[in-house]
This record gives C-alpha cells, structure tokens and sequence, in this order.
C-alpha cells in the first residue's frame, strides 16, 4: 500500500517485486513501517496531499491551521502574516526536532517555549476554539485611513494619544509615525493578554494533577511561563514609558529610527553591555533591517490593493481579464510571504543577538 501511494504520488519510480520477497527485503520494508512519526517522508516537504493540493508546511498541524484560515476568509494581508508566523514556527520546530535526537532540551523548556509561541499564534488569528472579546486589529493599511474617533482600547494610551495630538508638538508625518508606535503597543498588550490566558488555564491543569513528577513538569512549564509574562510587563511598562515621554516631549531631532519595531530593538541594545563600537556596529544592521520593515509593509499595502482589483475584475465576469489579475495577485501575496517570512527572522534573530549581549543583567 506504501508502495503503490508513493508511486502515485510521483515520489519514487515504480518497484515490481516478486511474489516471494528476499528476506533483507521484507526486513527493509518493516524498518521503514516501524520508523512512524520520525521519518524523513514525514520531515520533507511533500508535493501534493491525499486530495492533490499542495502542500504548504512540512508538519500536519501547521498545514491544518493554514488550510483552516483559508476556509476564514481572513484578508490577504492577514493571511500574508499567518503564513509568515507558520513558517517561523516551523522553522523552530524543525530545529527542535534536531535537538532533540541529538539528546538536547531534556527538561523540555524549548518545547514548552514552542507550545507558547503556537497558542499565541492561534489565538492571534482567532482559532484558538475561543470566542474572543478582544477586539480585532483593522485590516486597514494606510495610517490616514484610520478614523480619529478610532480609539486604542487603554485608557492610559487614548489619554496620551489625545494630548499629543492637540499639542502642535508634531508635524503631520511625525503623528503618523507617533500613531504607528501607539498602534504597536496596542498590539503587544494583546500578545500580552493571550499570553496571560494562557498561563491561567495551565495553571488550572495544574491544580488538577495527581501524579508528583508530572507535577514537577507541569510546574517547570508554569515558571517559564511566568518567567515569560514578567519579560513582557516589563517590556510593556518600557514602551508606555517611551510613549508618554514622546507625547510630552515631541521627537528629537536625532530620532535614530521611524519603525516601531526597529526603535524598540534599539531601545534593547542601549540597556545592555554592548561598547560604543558595537553599538553603532548593530546601528548600522538595524538600518538595513528598518529597510526591510518598510519595504514588507509597502507590499502589504500593494496586495491588498491588488486583491481590491481582482474582486472589482471578478465582478465584471471577464475571463481573460481575471485570469492576468489572478495571476498579479498570486505573484504579489507569495512575495508579501516570502518578505514577511524574512523580515521576521531577520527580527528573531536580532532580539537573541541583543539578548545574548547582556540584556538579562538588568533583570532584578
């Protein structure tokens, strides 16, 4: 039956054998049988599935989740993130995996660092199973489309956010970029909040275990998971910090950087050991890297204008004229992808740096 699905699928060239099987032969085929879940068919990027559809990931569940967001209808560029977050995710789980043959992660810290990452990420695009309250972020790219009324869900911030705009500190473009960094910090008090209900419920689980060193697992996981929530306040209470200090103050005219992320990185890399030449040495990859920020988000904007296009072409019923604006958008969404992919382990991979070069010595 392996042999005939393989053949079919085109993997492998076709293999008659005889009705009687050599001994090494069935001896073979029993060791591929018993190699289950940690094969290399399994770890490899398979052409198409059981119904000929290709095949995204490399790991069933991701592919499950992305074949599921899918039937959501999320927008273009939501769905251009998703698939971004999925191929971290597997990214690291691959990695992982690797580690684990080779007789690494024995207490199982980066296992439960991996289970985090997937419920934030399942939540985020809200399949998590929960009816979340939490309101959506807008699909809205542009930031003169969102409505002045729109609010930032925090008091604290819709208070600083209203000063800073009747404080004629701003010209119209530093507002806009003051808007993109509340906007960011919004966006981490959600992640901060899923985070939360997560730690919650397994805390829940935790009451409920009987066995002593399952408790002793459980109760690891709880303290990475603390652990983690306090890394996150403190980066929180950071933020709002930089945000009431440019709402008082305006921006400097020695602004290194625009992009929240970018400007947050770098507030990082100050707090920690790093000497003066190291510093502008990070300076100088955190411009290349604050390129790549603005060029994603310019292909998040085109594609979702592109997706605009298909459907008013698609409402017109010409057959050719849908065809080559499919195949525009097609092209566009898998290079928004593509990007986002890199641009956010290029950012995975700058915040270890930093965090290797001394940031957890200011940790009380």
């Amino acid at each position: 039956v392996a042999t005939e699905r393989l053949r079919q699928e085109n993997t492998y060239p076709t293999v008659h054998f005889s009705r009687k099987c050599p001994p090494l032969l069935t001896l073979c085929l029993g060791v591929g049988v018993m190699a289950g879940k940690y094969s290399r068919e399994l770890n490899e990027p398979k052409p198409n599935d059981r119904d000929g559809q290709a095949v995204e990931f490399r790991i069933a569940k991701l592919n499950q989740v992305w074949e599921k967001a899918q039937r959501m209808q999320l927008s273009p560029v939501r769905q251009a993130e998703l698939h971004s977050d999925l191929k971290i995710q597997e990214k690291d789980e691959l990695q992982w995996k690797k580690m684990k043959v080779e007789g690494f992660d024995e207490n199982g810290e980066k296992e439960a660092q991996l289970r985090r990452n997937f419920h934030v990420i399942l939540a985020k695009y809200g399949m998590d199973g929960k009816r979340d309250t939490r309101p959506l972020e807008s699909n809205s790219l542009k930031d003169h489309d969102i409505k002045e009324e729109d609010a930032f869900e925090d008091p604290r911030l819709d208070k600083l956010w209203n000063k800073a705009k009747i404080s004629g500190k701003f010209s119209d473009e530093e507002l806009l970029n003051l808007k993109r960094e509340f906007q960011h910090h919004k966006d981490k008090i959600h992640e901060y909040n899923i985070l939360m209900d997560t730690v919650s419920r397994t805390e829940e689980i935790h009451k409920n275990v009987i066995s002593p060193l399952e408790g002793d697992t459980k109760e690891h996981v709880l303290q990475q998971k603390h652990t983690e929530l306090k890394h996150k306040m403190r980066d929180l209470n950071q933020g709002f910090e930089r945000l009431r200090k440019l709402s008082h103050e305006g921006f400097s005219e020695d602004s290194e950087f625009r992009e929240p992320r970018v400007i947050e990185l770098w507030e990082a890399a100050k707090r920690t050991n790093l000497s003066n030449d190291e510093l502008e040495s990070l300076k100088e990859e955190l411009r290349h890297f604050e390129t790549k920020v603005e060029k994603h988000s310019h292909y998040k904007e085109q594609l979702e204008l592109s997706h605009q296009k298909l459907q008013h072409v698609e409402a017109l019923g010409d057959k050719e004229h849908i065809k080559r604006n499919k195949e525009k958008y097609d092209t566009l969404a898998e290079k928004t992808r593509e990007m986002g992919y890199k641009m956010k382990k290029h950012m995975q991979d700058l915040s270890n740096k930093i965090s290797r070069q001394g940031l957890q010595h200011n940790e009380l």
